[in-house]
C-alpha cells in the first residue's frame, strides 16, 4: 500500500479510537518492533479481540516503520458459521486498510481439537510465510494468556523451561521466528480498542467450554484473585523463573557442543555424560533433540520425556521407543534419535 493511502487509513483509525490508550500501545509496541524495520511480517489474525487490535496497531506503524505486512486467518471449518465469520473479519479489517488473506485448512480434526488445530494454524501459517519469503510471525498473545499457559503448564508438571511460559521472540523453524509483541498488555486494553474501531469481533465458543483444560484454568484463576493471587504476582514469578531458564540454557548449549552430534537429522547423545547432569538437563537436552529432529512446533508433554528418561537408564533398554514422531533407542552407550519415518505434509 502506498504511504498515502496507509495515512487515510490511519485517519480512519483517529475516528474511532480512545488515543490516549491507542497512542500508549502503538508506541509501547513500534519500541518493541524497531529492529523489524523494513522487514516483512506475518500477523496471525483469528477474528477476536486480541489479534485485530494487534491489526489495526500494526497498521498504524506500517509506514513509520516501512513494514511490509500480510494478515492471514486460517479457517478450520470447525464451527459452521467459521467461513463467514473470516468473511465479516475481512471486510471489517478492509475499511481500515487491511488485505486479510484467508486460508482453508482441509485436514480433519477429530481428537484434541485445541492442540491439533493450533499445530496445524501454525504449519499453514509457516507455508504462508515460505511461500513469501515471511520470517516473522506476529501473534497477539498478552499477559492473561501468559498466565494461563503458566497454570496449564503447571498442571502437567512442567519444568523450569515450561514454566517460563512464552518468550516474546522464539524460533519456529530455521528461518522463522515468532514474535509475542503484547505479552505485557491486558486483554481488557486489547478489547476496549476492537470495540470502538471495529464495534463487535468474534467470540469463540470454545472458549467457555468446560470440557477444555484452559476453561478451566480461566475459572481457577477467578477463584485465585479473590483469594488474592493476581495475575501481577503470577508474571513476576514467570519473570523469575524466566531468569533461571535462561542460566539453564547456557549450561545447556555447552553440554550439546561437548556431549551430542549431529549426522544429517540424526542425534547421538553420549549416555555416559548424559548419567551426569540432573534431571532438569536431561529433560531439556532431550526435549530440544526431540523439537528439532520432528521439526514440530510443540514439543511431547514432559511426564512423558521424563518417563522415556526413566526407560533409557535401564540397563536392558535397548529397545525403539517412540515419541514425539521421533525414535529413540540406547546402544553402545550413545543414545540415538532419529526422525519417525512419516507421512503426508500438510498443504496450504
Amino acid at each position: 500500500m502506498s504511504k498515502k493511502n496507509s495515512n487515510v487509513s490511519n485517519k480512519k483509525i483517529d475516528q474511532f479510537i480512545d488515543k490516549k490508550l491507542f497512542s500508549l500501545l502503538s508506541n509501547k509496541l513500534k519500541k518493541k518492533l524497531k529492529n523489524l524495520k523494513n522487514k516483512k511480517i506475518l500477523v496471525a489474525v483469528s477474528g477476536g479481540p486480541d489479534s485485530l487490535a494487534l491489526s489495526i496497531l500494526t497498521k498504524s506503524l506500517e509506514t513509520s516503520l516501512n513494514l511490509n505486512i500480510y494478515y492471514v486467518l486460517i479457517d478450520h471449518g470447525i464451527r459452521k458459521k467459521s467461513y463467514l465469520e473470516g468473511v465479516k473479519t475481512r471486510l471489517k479489517l478492509k475499511k481500515f486498510g487491511i488485505k486479510l488473506n484467508i486460508i482453508k485448512n482441509h485436514q480433519k480434526i477429530k481428537n484434541n481439537i485445541q492442540s491439533k488445530a493450533r499445530e496445524i494454524r501454525y504449519q499453514l501459517l509457516s507455508n504462508f510465510c515460505k511461500k513469501k519469503n515471511i520470517n516473522y510471525l506476529m501473534t497477539a498473545h498478552h499477559s492473561e494468556d501468559q498466565v494461563e499457559t503458566f497454570l496449564i503448564r503447571l498442571s502437567r508438571g512442567s519444568g523450569v523451561q515450561g514454566l517460563s511460559s512464552m518468550k516474546i521472540v522464539t524460533k519456529l523453524k530455521s528461518n522463522l521466528k515468532i514474535v509475542r509483541p503484547l505479552l505485557d498488555v491486558k486483554k481488557k486494553d486489547l478489547m476496549h480498542i476492537s470495540k470502538l474501531v471495529f464495534g463487535k469481533y468474534i467470540n469463540d465458543p470454545s472458549n467457555k467450554n468446560p470440557k477444555f483444560l484452559r476453561t478451566k484454568i480461566r475459572k481457577l484463576i477467578k477463584e485465585m484473585e479473590k483469594s488474592g493471587i493476581g495475575h501481577e504476582k503470577i508474571l513476576k514469578s514467570i519473570s523469575n523463573l524466566s531468569m533461571t531458564s535462561e542460566t539453564l540454557e547456557n549450561y545447556l548449549k555447552l553440554f550439546e557442543k561437548k556431549s551430542v552430534k549431529k549426522s544429517k537429522s540424526n542425534f547421538m547423545i553420549k549416555f555416559s555424560d548424559f548419567l551426569q547432569v540432573n534431571k532438569e538437563i536431561q529433560f531439556r537436552v532431550l526435549q530440544n533433540i526431540l523439537v528439532k529432529c520432528s521439526k514440530n512446533y510443540y514439543p511431547p508433554r514432559s511426564e512423558k520425556i521424563f518417563s522415556l528418561i526413566e526407560r533409557l537408564k535401564k540397563k536392558k533398554s535397548q529397545k525403539k521407543q517412540t515419541l514425539g514422531n521421533c525414535i529413540i533407542f540406547k546402544q553402545n552407550k550413545i543414545i540415538y534419535v532419529y526422525k519417525e519415518p512419516k507421512s503426508k505434509k500438510i498443504k496450504g
